[in-house]
């Protein structure tokens, strides 16, 4: 009974850790005045950020198109990836497999100087597209190890079964592998799409004039001061978290059966 009751303590006091300061933005996102001090009931941080806050929502747009169009190119390529490492013998196979961890234990300021060297080598100009270069860049392990970790628990005699009734290597990826990896692909995608949105120090590097992203937008915003109209926009950002969360369970289950 005491283990219980001390596990039970330690997990109320990790979720109040957690979630308090998510509960007192949404509480001051309501507030009428600027400072910590309650003022009132309003919603004119609200009406301001919807009405006059046009930047705002224009660096939303980007990060919004760039996420999903790298999530989707960096699912392609480390479905490809993971399914050809996985299903192929070829020789420094290992090593490889050893490369495509480099990206994850790379701090994101090396990835980002990097890649803006590189991109000022190619003579590449500084924007949306160097911004989805970089992020598709650093989404595609992630995703590829998603997706190879699937692949260990796919039964190969399935497989088999459709080579043995006919199935060419295409129909059989198509058909059998591909559909048995969709929960690790749509994972992937998840995971893609929610770095792309959250970057801050590799898009800092590689973003150019007139491109910048929700972070880049809200990191201006705040250098001289915490904005409320920024506790509206994250309250905002945390709802359609929930409700993403909550439609890819159901979508994951409707696939899984």
């Amino acid at each position: 009974m005491n283990k219980r009751r001390t596990s039970l303590f330690f997990f109320s006091l990790t979720m109040i850790f957690f979630y308090l300061p998510l509960v007192i933005l949404v509480i001051y996102s309501f507030n009428d005045g600027r400072s910590m001090k309650w003022n009132g009931f309003s919603l004119k941080w609200y009406k301001e950020l919807f009405l006059y806050s046009d930047n705002i929502w224009q660096a939303f747009k980007y990060s919004i198109f760039i996420a999903i169009f790298s999530g989707i190119l960096s699912c392609t390529l480390g479905t490809l990836g993971a399914l050809g490492l996985h299903w192929y013998h070829f020789k420094h196979k290992k090593y490889l497999q050893l490369l495509t961890f480099l990206p994850l234990i790379i701090p994101d300021i090396i990835m980002g100087v990097s890649l803006l060297i590189m991109f000022a080598t190619v003579k590449l100009e500084l924007g949306l597209t160097s911004i989805f270069i970089a992020h598709t860049t650093f989404n595609i392990p992630f995703v590829f190890f998603i997706v190879l970790s699937r692949l260990g628990e796919v039964d190969y005699s399935v497989v088999e079964a459709a080579y043995d009734l006919g199935a060419t290597e295409f129909q059989a990826l198509t058909k059998v592998i591909i559909p048995m990896l969709i929960p690790a692909i749509i994972s992937g995608f998840l995971i893609a799409v929610t770095l792309s949105f959250d970057d801050f120090v590799t898009t800092f590097f590689v973003a150019g004039p007139g491109s910048s992203t929700l972070p880049l937008r809200i990191y201006s915003m705040i250098r001289l001061g915490v904005s409320p109209v920024i506790n509206a926009l994250s309250v905002l950002l945390i709802c359609l978290s929930i409700l993403l969360t909550v439609s890819t369970k159901s979508l994951q289950k409707y696939f899984v059966k």
